[in-house]
């Protein structure tokens, strides 16, 4: 036994979500191949005694890679 629709599928819609997700996708690689979010999380695998070795305080690790860009 067929069984029939009479609605039409909307395929525009999937098109624009895979071609909006593949942008977002694109960004988010972008900004985690940034050599300074590596350098941050790099930082943040150290113990507490490793980055004070390194004159480093925990909450200052960002303001730390980024201070030849931003006064923070």
């Amino acid at each position: 036994m067929a069984f029939l629709t009479a609605t039409a599928r909307n395929e525009q819609a999937p098109f624009f979500s895979r071609f909006f997700a593949a942008i977002g996708n694109g960004l988010v690689s972008i900004g985690e191949s940034n050599p300074r979010l590596r350098k941050i999380e790099a930082l943040q695998r150290l113990s507490d005694e490793q980055l004070a070795e390194r004159g480093i305080r925990r909450e200052d690790i960002v303001r730390h890679v980024f201070q030849d860009v931003f006064y923070l």
